[in-house]
């Protein structure tokens, strides 16, 4: 089974760890993240967006001008979609983006995510991570300590309002729990940093229910 060292917040090795095989050494499936990760951005649209038809214009009751002997072109209302301040035709209305992808498809996704960023080596397992008042100086020596450069996404197991609020000026820098876990989060940081709590969550809640290796390889 695969192992992991386990860091205190100094940047020292206190353990190791062994991990699922079943959920940290899955094939990643290429076209599945494709799929779900595109879902995932599609739920994420409000689809608020509107534009008024001609007979939702405030105005344009009466006809402009009448019909014969102006020498203009007939118009039955200033509203009309070829006036300026007119309707729109087939502007967008309020509707839904809601895609449903099936569970196994999600869990096959999120376990390829999570199987590549072990892969390349990008994991990092923290002893604890908690703070007695928000203060982003003390994340900063955190990242320092540990050597991270570029992007982190720091995984708890619930939510932590001071680590968050420590992260808010920190640019490149995510929170999120184990509730929150999704392949977007996974591929578009560089680091993931898992308490080890929220290790041992994550296990608990997919390793009973892990999937079947899909033969499909994640391209670099």
């Amino acid at each position: 089974m695969p192992n992991l060292p386990v860091y205190n917040t100094k940047g020292e090795e206190v353990e190791r760890v062994e991990l699922d095989k079943a959920i940290w050494e899955v094939e990643p499936n290429r076209d599945v993240l494709h799929q779900v990760i595109g879902g995932y951005l599609s739920n994420q649209r409000r689809g608020c967006a509107s534009t008024k038809t001609r007979k939702e214009v405030r105005g344009g009751g009466r006809k402009p001008w009448r019909q014969k002997g102006t020498s203009r072109a007939r118009a039955g209302s200033i509203r009309s979609p070829i006036w300026k301040g007119g309707g729109v035709i087939f502007g967008p209305h309020p509707r839904s983006f809601k895609v449903h992808l099936p569970k196994k498809m999600r869990r096959l996704a999120l376990f390829s995510a999570l199987s590549d960023k072990l892969r390349i080596n990008s994991i990092i397992i923290l002893d604890k991570l908690t703070l007695s008042s928000p203060k982003t100086k003390e994340i900063l020596q955190i990242l320092e300590n540990l050597k991270i450069e570029g992007g982190a996404l720091f995984v708890l197991e619930r939510k932590d309002d001071f680590v968050e609020r420590s992260t808010h000026n920190i640019p490149g820098i995510k929170v999120s729990t184990v509730n929150q876990l999704n392949p977007y989060d996974l591929l578009l940081y560089d680091q993931l940093i898992l308490s080890r709590a929220a290790l041992l969550e994550v296990e608990k809640k997919y390793s009973a229910q892990s999937i079947q290796r899909t033969p499909s390889r994640l391209e670099d």
